[in-house]
This record gives structure tokens, sequence and C-alpha cells, in this order.
């Protein structure tokens, strides 16, 4: 005969926020072990890829850390990704110079 085990909390059903695992205690007693939520972790708001040098940690984790180790050191660090940053950079480097040909070209047209 296998030993019944209850819920150790007060929600009752089997949802994702209530997810259990079976363990034997040291008396030999089984008992439910409520079991937490695995961790996305931060991706980039671009192209939603995972950001490294950040821990995947559940949102209210992430209150205990220092903040060195909530971000990057670079421009949208911990925001953005490596890739995404290089090409908005790249990007508003391009239109600055398309602005600075614009302004040759209309002062050698008055010419």
């Amino acid at each position: 005969m296998v030993q019944r085990v209850n819920y150790r909390r007060r929600l009752s059903y089997n949802t994702k926020s209530n997810r259990v695992r079976i363990s034997k205690t040291p008396g030999g007693n089984l008992r439910y072990l409520h079991v937490k939520k695995p961790a996305k972790g931060p991706r980039c708001g671009d192209c939603g890829l995972a950001l490294s040098g950040i821990p995947a940690l559940r949102p209210r984790e992430y209150t205990r850390l220092n903040k060195s180790q909530k971000s990057v050191s670079r421009a949208y660090g911990g925001s953005r990704c490596s890739t995404c940053v290089r090409t908005r950079i790249v990007r508003a480097f391009l239109i600055e110079e398309q602005k600075i040909v614009k302004k040759v070209l209309k002062a050698q047209g008055k010419k």
C-alpha cells in the first residue's frame, strides 16, 4: 500500500505554481516538496536572444543581486545583446555619414 501525501500549502489544485515532487524524510515518511518554477532569464529586447553574463533567476531573486551582477558593462548592457548594440552603433554612424554626404553634395550643387 502506497502512503498518501497531501499538499502542504493552501492551494489544492495541480497548477503551474503548485508543482510538487515526492520526497522521503529521514523518518521514513513521504512528503510533498514544492518545486520552484524554472527561471527563463533575461532576453534581448530586439532579437529575443538570451543575454550572456546575467544569471537566469526568478524576477524577485534579482533584488538580492548587486548592480554589477544584473548588467554588463557596455552601452545597453543588461537590455540588448552585443550584436544588436553593434548594429545600432553602425546604423547611427552610417546615418550621420549620409547626412554629411548630402550636405557636401548640396554645397557642390550651389557652386
